[in-house]
C-alpha cells in the first residue's frame, strides 16, 4: 500500500520539475516572435538584399544590422503591450481614436501596409513555384494563391500547430542559408568592416538601404506580434503576465538574432557570389542562374527552397495581420475564409498584370520594401507613445532608457525616409 503511494508521489514531483524547468517553459511560450521572425526573411528581404549585396558588394550590411537591431526593440515593445493590455494595437487605437473620421483613415493606410506585405511575399511564392518546379509564371501566380489558404486550412483547430509549423519554415531557411554562406567564402574581414562602418555610396544605395529597413521593421508585424502574445496572456493573473513577459524578451532576443543573422547572410552570399561576377542582378531567376554554375545545381535548388519557405510562411503572416488590422480597427469579428481569399486574390491582380507586362518581379519586391519603409511610422509612433503610458501599461512600461533607445530608433527611420523623398524630387 505504502509502495503504491509513494511511485505516483515520485512521478508528480518528477513531472512538476519538468514543468517548472525554465526551458520547456520557455519553449512552451515560444511562437509568436518565430511568426513574426518570418519579416527579417521574408522575400522582400531577398530582393533588397540581393540587390544591395550584388550593387554595392557588403557596403551595406551596417544597414541590415541596424534594421534588424530597431526592429528586435520595437517588437519587444509591441509584445510587451499586448501582455500589459491583453488587446491588439489596432484595437487600442480604435479605443483611442473613437471617431470614425480619424479610424477609417487609418484603417485605409493600415490596409495598404498589409497588401504591399503580402504582394512581396506572394510574388516570392510564385518566383520560387516558377523556377524550382518549372510551373510557368502566369499559372505559378494562380497557383500561388492557394499556399495561405491551404495551411490556414490545415491549422484552423490549433493554433500552435502554426507556431509549430513557422519553427519548420524558419529552420529551413537558416539552414539553408548557412549553406549558401558556405559555399560563398565570403571576404571575413570585409563583412567585420562593413558590419561597423556606414558608407552610402549614391542615392541608388540609399534606396536600396531604406528598402532594408522596410523589409525588415515591418508595419504588419508590429500590428499582428501584440494580438499573437495577447491571446497567450489574456485572461491570465499578474503573476504570470510577469513571467510571459520575461519569455517574451528571451524569444525576442534569441528568434530575432537568429532572423538578423539570416537576414545578412543573404546579403554577404549575395555580396560574395555575385558582386564580382555581375553586379547588375535584376531578378531573383538571374541570382538563381548564376548560382548554379558557380556552386552547382544544390546550392540554386537551397536558395529556392529557402525562398518558397520564406514566401509560404511571410503569406500567413500577412494574412494574420489583415485579420488583426481589420477586426481591432473596425471592432467587427469578418469570417475569416472571406478575409483570406480577398487579401490573396487581391494580389493575384497586380501580380499577373506584372508578369504579362514583362515587369521584374524583383524590382516590384524592392519598391513594395519602399513603401513599406515609408509606412513604418503609422504603427511605431503609436507603440512608443503608448508603450511609455504608465496608465495603459501599469508596471510593465518601458524603462527611461527604452523609450530614448525607441525615438533614436524612429528617428533614424523618419531621417532615412525623409532623405530618401527629398533626394527623388
Amino acid at each position: 500500500m505504502t509502495e503504491n503511494t509513494t511511485k505516483p508521489s515520485r512521478l508528480s514531483k518528477i513531472r512538476n520539475a519538468y514543468h517548472n524547468n525554465a526551458l520547456v517553459q520557455l519553449f512552451s511560450y515560444m511562437g509568436p516572435a518565430v511568426i513574426v521572425s518570418i519579416a527579417y526573411m521574408d522575400p522582400g528581404n531577398y530582393g533588397t538584399d540581393i540587390q544591395g549585396g550584388s550593387s554595392y558588394n557588403y557596403n551595406l550590411l551596417w544597414v541590415v544590422w541596424l534594421a534588424s537591431a530597431m526592429a528586435m526593440l520595437l517588437q519587444y515593445l509591441s509584445g510587451k503591450l499586448g501582455i500589459a493590455t491583453g488587446q491588439s494595437l489596432p484595437s487600442i487605437l480604435r479605443e483611442k481614436f473613437k471617431k470614425k473620421i480619424y479610424i477609417i483613415p487609418y484603417w485605409l493606410a493600415a490596409e495598404a501596409a498589409a497588401a504591399a506585405t503580402d504582394l512581396a511575399e506572394y510574388l516570392g511564392t510564385v518566383i520560387a513555384l516558377n523556377l524550382l518546379f518549372g510551373v510557368p509564371m502566369i499559372y505559378a501566380s494562380i497557383f500561388g494563391a492557394f499556399d495561405v489558404i491551404l495551411i490556414l486550412t490545415l491549422t484552423t483547430r490549433r493554433f500552435r500547430i502554426i507556431e509549430q509549423m513557422f519553427m519548420l519554415f524558419v529552420s529551413v531557411i537558416g539552414i539553408g542559408y548557412l549553406y549558401e554562406v558556405f559555399l560563398a567564402k565570403p571576404d571575413l574581414t570585409s563583412i567585420a568592416y562593413h558590419s561597423v562602418i556606414p558608407i552610402l555610396d549614391n542615392n541608388g544605395a540609399l534606396m536600396i538601404a531604406v528598402g532594408i529597413i522596410g523589409a525588415t521593421v515591418m508595419p504588419h508585424a508590429l500590428f499582428v506580434h501584440t494580438s499573437l502574445v495577447a491571446r497567450k496572456v489574456r485572461d491570465k493573473p499578474l503573476a504570470e503576465k510577469r513571467k510571459a513577459r520575461k519569455f517574451h524578451l528571451y524569444e525576442c532576443v534569441i528568434l530575432l538574432t537568429i532572423a538578423g543573422l539570416v537576414n545578412a547572410s543573404i546579403l554577404i552570399m549575395a555580396a560574395a557570389a555575385f558582386h564580382t561576377h555581375n553586379s547588375d542582378i535584376s531578378s531573383i531567376s538571374a541570382a538563381y542562374k548564376i548560382l548554379v554554375p558557380l556552386f552547382g545545381i544544390g546550392a540554386g535548388v537551397i536558395f529556392l527552397v529557402t525562398l518558397l519557405s520564406s514566401g509560404i510562411s511571410s503569406s500567413v503572416v500577412g494574412t494574420l495581420a489583415g485579420q488583426v488590422i481589420y477586426d481591432g480597427l473596425l471592432g467587427k469579428k469578418t469570417n475569416p475564409w472571406i478575409r483570406r481569399f480577398i487579401t490573396r486574390f487581391v494580389n493575384v491582380i497586380p501580380t499577373t498584370v506584372a508578369v504579362l507586362l514583362g515587369i521584374s518581379p524583383l524590382n516590384i519586391l524592392v519598391y513594395s520594401q519602399i513603401i513599406l519603409s515609408l509606412l513604418i511610422p503609422l504603427p511605431m509612433i503609436p507603440l512608443i507613445l503608448l508603450s511609455r503610458n504608465k496608465e495603459l501599461m501599469g508596471e510593465f512600461v518601458n524603462r527611461k532608457i527604452t523609450t530614448i533607445l525607441s525615438f533614436v530608433f524612429s528617428g533614424i527611420i523618419l531621417g532615412f525616409n525623409s532623405y530618401l523623398i527629398i533626394t527623388s524630387l
